[in-house]
């Protein structure tokens, strides 16, 4: 809807102002009629409805719960009913069945070689690799991922475990499965609360440089299976290549040149694996290619000098509960980094799968029973684990159907628990840490670096922050500082946000930022400002220098309209201002005052339904004027337009007042009958004659339709 009146802004703020300016309007003329949509101000009502926001929440949620069907219920607490309740027996059981197959061989070498990583005996890996799966496949949501042991949570084990015992005490193990409950506890609760967003301030660079640095450390601590000798376990880099250099007189061919081949075995079927269609099934078997190549040289040739695995127990894990509670405290950094880590990297991977195979996944939920797979399998000597990403992938790539495929995995894992552990004892160490240093080097994500390079400057400082402080001050130190400089990165866009002068495109009504479109003029008199950020305290400061700087930087080599010598209107843009806080609005009041000293009016155009609630809240409304309240920026223009043009009409008549006893309303207030035509007041010129020739009842900027 239009109104069309003639400048009522100017009637209704003279109105307001005093009653000797009200007075002299009715010694003015008539002018032309402007044509501008109503601005619908909140009313009592709307606003009262905005204090109970939290309460308006809550009852959506009673609502929503209310409304839930018994088998929505059962699916919301059990995610597997919804796979199980639409499965397709012919169809997906020989799939999941294959997934589940190629997947668990591929897990229980990985497992084993985890558990090295992390300080622990193989047999715990394997453990990891059992319990957790079948529980997540009734919690979890995900119908791909594959969870079990992975080589970063192994790593963040083994750094804050080594600190507090030795990896061959009993209460190191015990720790280890301590840490897995409590890592539970924290995703469930996360889950529960819905604080996954959290963890999206943490950049993907950051991300990216963390990982990258993790994979090299676990890489150098592998090389003491290769080298033959042992090495200081540390999370630092520095640490290690001394330790490795200094043992170099003890160093073995024989480990050396197994690991290095299987190794290279390794890396070729999983080339082979990813460019091949046909040859897939590689990727998949190259653990167990490597398992198999080392343990049967070894039962052949028996090489004393390679180092093996070692007796393995037989049988599937025995309940117990955790202990070592004493030690809760220490653990409560590294629990909250393993949860991190999973929201991060399963979540993520869970996500993309989901959307890939064309189902909704919650993340809330996702979380949920990562931490219920957890905390089930602390009870059964597993620890922390999480989802795999190279399982993930192979099991995407193998077809998997439903969480039906993670539960063979499971089967297969408690298969080797019962009938292969005796074949494992024979496994070279070197075997398993070719296992652990191939799955690595594809988190050694260079391409990222390379690409942040080319696109964000400010992105790759991060991945370089976060990568060198990850290796050179370990993994804790490096991850608080890549976050602390992640967090300072989004508190500095937001306390400075972009600020933008808009022109007027020409031959139309939109306004845009004159840096992006050159082409973009603007008006004598009037500078037009958009704020593409919330306001709120943090910034209020940056906004108001801003604006006195594009009050004082007059370029009039673009402006178009009736010239005058200064600012007389500043327009505010609000509609990519989505929140405004208490402080912003006493900043707003400030800038008022401070521009009614100099006689310049702030015009407010397009604020959202709630900044005009707190701007009504905090008195901005009636203070500023709800004259001065626009819909579009274009109908602010407009009136503003006529004022300035009545100001340069005022210029050229005598005023018994000096200019600077004059005030700002009252040369308003001075008007004549003659007005300007749409190319006149674009172009600056200002002939009475051509004024005369033109149709009066024309918008000044905007064509009637």
């Amino acid at each position: 809807m239009e109104i069309s009146y003639a400048s009522p802004s100017f009637q209704n703020l003279s109105s307001s102002e005093s009653s000797t300016s009200s007075s002299s309007t009715t010694n003015m003329p008539s002018t032309r009629p402007v044509k501008i949509i109503p601005l619908q101000h909140p009313t009592v009502t709307a606003s009262s409805s905005s204090a109970s926001f939290f309460g308006s929440v809550f009852t959506k949620w009673i609502t929503h719960f209310k409304l839930m069907t018994w088998i929505q219920w059962i699916e919301m607490l059990l995610p597997c009913c919804r796979w199980i309740r639409t499965y397709k027996w012919r169809e997906y059981f020989q799939i999941d069945l294959m997934a589940g197959i190629t997947v668990g061989v591929m897990l229980v070498p990985q497992a084993m070689s985890y558990a090295k990583l992390a300080g622990l005996e193989a047999i715990y890996g394997l453990y990891s690799g059992f319990v957790p799966i079948f529980v997540y496949a009734i919690f979890g949501s995900s119908r791909q991922l594959a969870i079990g042991p992975v080589a970063l949570v192994s790593l963040l084990v083994s750094n804050v475990l080594a600190g507090i015992a030795d990896s061959s005490d009993e209460l190191y193990t015990e720790l280890a499965i301590l840490l897995a409950l409590m890592v539970g506890v924290c995703e469930c609760i996360m889950g529960l609360l819905r604080l996954g967003w959290l963890l999206r301030f943490i950049s993907h660079a950051v991300i990216s440089g963390f990982t990258t640095a993790s994979a090299i450390v676990i890489a150098l601590s592998q090389a003491k299976y290769f080298l033959g000798y042992s090495i200081v376990r540390s999370s630092k880099i520095v640490p290690l290549i001394k330790s490795i250099i200094a043992g170099a007189d003890k160093f073995s061919w024989p480990p050396f040149v197994m690991g290095s081949i299987i190794l290279a075995i390794l890396l070729i079927m999983k080339h082979l694996g990813k460019t091949r269609k046909y040859l897939r099934f590689l990727r998949a078997a190259g653990p167990l290619t490597a398992v198999v190549l080392g343990t049967t040289f070894v039962k052949i040739y028996h090489p004393s000098s390679i180092s093996l695995v070692g007796e393995i127990p037989q049988g599937l894990p025995k309940f117990s509960v955790p202990k070592e509670f004493g030690y809760i405290t220490s653990l409560i950094p590294t629990a909250l980094l393993i949860t991190g880590v999973a929201i991060l990297e399963s979540v993520g991977i869970a996500k993309a799968l989901a959307a890939k195979n064309g189902y909704e996944l919650d993340s809330n939920q996702e979380l949920f029973g990562l931490g219920v797979a957890n905390i089930m399998g602390s009870f059964f000597s597993a620890y922390p684990t999480t989802g795999s990403f190279s399982r993930s992938a192979v099991n995407h790539e193998s077809g998997a159907k439903t969480g039906l495929s993670g539960i063979i995995t499971g089967i297969i894992m408690g298969c080797a628990l019962l009938f292969l552990t005796r074949l494992f004892e024979y496994i070279p160490q070197c075997a398993l840490a070719a296992i652990v240093i191939s799955a690595v080097m594809g988190l050694v994500d260079y391409e990222e670096a390379i690409f942040l390079w080319g696109v964000d400057k400010r992105d790759f400082l991060l991945w370089t922050i976060t990568s060198v402080t990850t290796l050179f001050l370990g993994i804790e130190i490096g991850v608080l500082v890549g976050v602390g400089a992640s967090l300072a990165f989004v508190i500095h866009e937001s306390a400075n946000p972009h600020i933008a002068v808009l022109g007027r495109l020409p031959g139309t009504t939109v306004y845009r930022n004159i840096q992006q479109y050159p082409e973009a003029y603007t008006y004598h008199g009037i500078v037009i400002v958009r704020v593409d950020a919330p306001i709120y305290f943090a910034n209020t400061s940056y906004i108001k220098d801003r604006l006195r700087e594009y009050e004082l930087e007059v370029d009039k080599s673009s402006r178009r309209g009736p010239e005058v010598e200064r600012i007389y209107f500043v327009i505010l843009e609000m509609a990519p201002v989505t929140y405004i806080d208490s402080s912003a609005a006493q900043a707003l009041k400030e800038l008022h005052q401070e521009y009614k000293a100099r006689d310049i009016q702030i015009a407010i155009s397009n604020p959202n339904r709630e900044v005009l609630m707190t701007l009504s809240k905090s008195g901005l409304v009636d203070l500023i004027g709800k004259e001065w309240y626009f819909v579009r920026v274009h109908d602010a223009v407009q009136v503003c337009l006529q004022h300035v043009q009545s100001l340069k009409e005022t210029s050229k008549l005598a005023d018994p007042l000096p200019d600077d006893k004059r005030s700002f309303f009252q040369r308003l207030l001075i008007r004549t009958g003659q007005d300007l035509s749409i190319s006149e007041l674009e172009s600056g010129s200002a002939s009475s004659s051509d004024s005369k020739n033109t149709d009066p009842q024309r918008e000044p900027l905007l064509h009637r339709k």
